[in-house]
């Protein structure tokens, strides 16, 4: 059984910083793109950030670009998502995804 469980939100102010974890089981961590979302209220999931295979490529949304930092510890079946310089606009439930399949997520928010 896929399963995923994010860890590491919560609140913080503008220009503030969180790292949020993603701990996987149940499929080949170490061989799969792994991909971060979020959905802040009322609106649909956006993507954020999606990081390839060991020593592969990133992707980022351009909103997050320069601030956000995706990577990855195959031992320990974890992707991470270092946020720098949050904003408001960056409050939203984050969640990472594989195959479709997503966990709960943790959630972000930015106020002063």
């Amino acid at each position: 059984e896929i399963q995923l469980v994010e860890s590491g939100g919560g609140m913080v102010q503008p220009g503030g910083s969180l790292l949020l974890s993603c701990t996987a089981s149940g499929f080949n961590f170490g061989a799969n793109v792994m991909t971060w979302v979020r959905q802040a209220p009322g609106k649909g999931p956006e993507w954020v950030a999606t990081i390839a295979q060991p020593g592969g490529l990133k992707w980022y949304a351009d909103s997050v670009k320069g601030r956000f930092n995706i990577s990855r510890d195959n031992a320990r079946n974890t992707v991470y998502l270092q946020m720098n310089d949050l904003k408001p606009e960056d409050t939203a439930n984050y969640f990472c995804t594989h195959l479709g399949y997503r966990g709960q997520g943790t959630q972000v928010t930015v106020s002063s």
